[in-house]
């Protein structure tokens, strides 16, 4: 992506020459600089005043109020009352740098990101079947030299459209493509074929490819018995699910599940790509274990045009969870608890290895300890909308209210800016350098391309001018995104996400470095697990997985399945893009896709305001009807606040592993909403 134009009104242009795109974007990327200038751009601090209200203030005057709370806060009530929530959309350096702000300058436990809702799930699951996480294993564009390619829960062509490239090369090189989604959406319409399976049904569909993979013999054994582990701990759970069964809980025909199998066994090369869908369950890490299986028994991870991959939804999805920002993490990928990490790391930070907080807990947990009952008194957001993005939002909301100091940095005032005591003025995108990690683990160095406005800083300023108004500056000298990413090169340096042979000589030479790159002279890895897993023994490892019911099912009260995604012009929380003129001209409003059926029983029409209501909240949106969604589901899009806010209804149930909250499938009921629902408005903004 390219910045053009005069600083007033840069436009953006894709770069053909870019490997991994060829200069195609998206409407968002095309509209990105128009955040840049806006006119409700924060350009100063902001700390709230006594009587309630958000007020200018200096530099000095919000950095002082933030470290006068911190420092009454911990030592009143200790270390662990103050709380740090980053973000996925952070560079690598300010990924890198909040982690060791919370455990260095903070010296607190409380860390975690916005991750933990997007990718946790495939990350965890990656780690326990392949010894190690990196989103897509392979380059991006090996998509289009994949004979079959089974794509579980994602709608590439409104969330990710230039990817769709490859998947038409493959189509038109003869390849298939088979995508299971609940909706028939865009990138379904594209499928050779559909599975439109039962919300939160995803694992057993992937246990019912793999039964008849066994029963038809379309397996790989060679590659079964000699680079792999636990096939037969998963060859018997399968056996429990015949395609007769299978239709019973997915709703997919049997006739659909051989044909889909079958598929996958006979292609050239096949891939196991998943994504939301099936990750953001309560069964998140299982769901994705079963489709790591089909992966494996194909013969298929490792090989070219073939194998397993997650699709990260994030900017910075891959590198935002990889350096220090979640909870049980260290630079580098390495685990926290692990004494070598610590002492690695330690001597890098300039610290003792016992003064290293340990674990803490994840992003929903955390945000459920806020306030005095949780003992979280304090917290510090940046790069992230909780009080949109997280589930049981109207919980969360609650829990940012009850706290004795709430600081947000950001460049728009967010719905969670809103509640906050000091709000930060930060840089965007195009007015900082840093590096980002793709979904294929290729490393990128992002330019600067024009100045933030006078009285803004970017987030690396900001942490180390806290941390020296705390006395830790010692450990926080250099805040260039230059000297940080040289200093997280040292703390990567032979973990499982090793960046120490990277550069950014190197990477302004070069479209890009993959990671591990462990030396210099190293060219990086663009294709992993070529001869072996970083496992004990080098195998792969099955799962013995079983289909659980979802944490909450339809019944009389609540009698729909409710589910939650993203639509092509807006992202995310919505922050940035429900403030650029041509997303809202296409997605002004949250819509709830409902099958015509189901609109009839409840007297519903197109363009209607209908309330979505589940056991935590009620939210309204219009309706559209399509008969691209099942009868029994309705899905709402999460990118807007107010009274169109999607996470009020979430299940914050959570995976036992990854604890991915479980936004993709509740029960819910519908109803045409009346002039008196309709004047329900949200919850007013601010802390009064």
């Amino acid at each position: 992506m390219i910045l053009q134009g005069p600083a007033e009104a840069p436009r953006v242009e894709g770069d053909p020459s870019f490997l991994v795109n060829r200069g195609a974007l998206c409407i968002k990327g095309w509209t990105s600089a128009g955040t840049l200038a806006h006119p409700e751009r924060l350009t100063r601090p902001l700390v709230r005043g006594p009587d309630g209200r958000l007020v200018a203030a200096t530099w000095d005057e919000a950095l002082d109020r933030i470290v006068e709370g911190i420092r009454a806060l911990q030592s009143l009530h200790g270390r662990d009352s103050v709380g740090v929530f980053g973000g996925g959309s952070l560079t690598n350096e300010k990924a890198y740098l909040l982690g060791k702000f919370a455990r260095v300058a903070l010296q607190t436990r409380y860390i975690d990101y916005n991750g933990r809702f997007c990718m946790s799930s495939a990350a965890a699951a990656a780690l326990k079947a392949f010894g190690v996480d990196r989103g897509l294993p392979f380059p991006l564009a090996h998509l289009a030299g994949a004979g079959a390619i089974l794509l579980a829960g994602s709608n590439l062509a409104e969330t990710m459209p230039p990817v769709m490239q490859y998947l038409e090369t493959q189509r038109a090189r003869g390849g298939t493509l088979i995508v299971a989604d609940p909706r028939r959406t865009r990138t379904a319409e594209a499928a050779t074929l559909h599975l439109r399976l039962t919300p939160g049904s995803d694992a057993a569909l992937a246990n019912g490819l793999l039964h008849i993979l066994i029963r038809d013999d379309l397996l790989d054994r060679a590659y079964i018995r000699s680079r792999t582990e636990g096939f037969e701990r998963a060859r018997a759970m399968a056996a429990a699910y015949w395609p007769g069964r299978v239709e019973r809980i997915t709703g997919v025909p049997e006739a659909d599940l051989e044909r889909a199998a079958h598929l996958l066994g006979t292609a050239r090369s096949s891939m196991v790509l998943t994504a939301r869908g099936p990750e953001q369950q309560a069964q998140g890490v299982s769901n994705t274990l079963a489709f790591i299986n089909v992966a494996l028994a194909l013969g298929q991870v490792g090989n070219a045009f073939g194998g397993y991959g997650c699709l990260t939804g994030q900017g910075n999805g891959q590198g935002g969870r990889e350096h220090g920002q979640k909870a049980d993490q260290l630079p580098g990928y390495r685990r926290i608890d692990d004494p070598a990490a610590r002492a690695h790391v330690a001597a890098v930070w300039g610290v003792r290895e016992e003064d290293i907080p340990g674990p803490g807990i994840s992003a929903f947990e955390m945000l459920d300890r806020l306030g005095p009952e949780g003992g979280i008194r304090s917290l510090l957001v940046f790069g992230s909308n909780p009080a949109v993005s997280a589930p049981d939002a109207g919980r969360v909301e609650k829990r940012l209210r009850s706290l004795d100091l709430l600081v947000v940095s950001d460049f728009f005032l967010s719905e969670t800016a809103a509640l906050a005591d000091v709000v930060l003025p930060s840089a965007q995108w195009a007015e900082e350098e840093g590096t980002m990690t793709n979904l294929e683990g290729r490393v990128l160095l992002r330019r600067r391309a024009v100045a933030p406005p006078a009285h803004v800083r970017d987030d690396l300023q900001i942490l180390c001018a806290l941390a020296d108004r705390l006395g830790r500056g010692r450990f926080f000298s250099d805040p260039g995104a230059r000297a940080v990413f040289d200093e997280l090169r040292r703390a990567s340096a032979g973990g499982p996400a090793d960046y120490s042979g990277i550069t950014y000589e190197k990477l302004e030479a070069r479209a890009g470095v993959f990671w591990p790159c462990p030396a210099e002279d190293h060219p990086g890895t663009a294709r992993m697990f070529l001869k072996a897993f970083p496992r004990p023994g080098g195998r792969a490892l099955f799962h013995a997985v079983s289909h659980l019911p979802a944490a909450e099912e339809p019944e009389a009260t609540y009698p729909l399945f409710l589910t939650t995604g993203r639509v092509l012009a807006q992202y995310q929380s919505g922050t940035q893009t429900r403030r650029v003129p041509e997303l809202t001209a296409l997605a002004a409003r949250p819509q709830a896709e409902l099958h015509p059926a189901l609109a009839r029983r409840h007297g519903i029409r197109e363009g209607d305001t209908v309330r979505v209501t589940t056991r935590r909240g009620r939210a309204t949106f219009e309706a559209r009807l399509t008969e691209a969604i099942r009868e029994d589901t309705v899905f709402v899009p999460f990118h807007w606040g107010g009274e169109g806010k999607a996470n009020a209804l979430t299940n914050p149930a959570l995976d036992p592993t990854s604890r991915m909250p479980e936004f993709k499938v509740c029960a819910a009921r519908l109803e045409r909403a009346t002039a008196e629902i309709v004047s329900e408005g949200p919850a007013g903004e601010g802390r009064g």
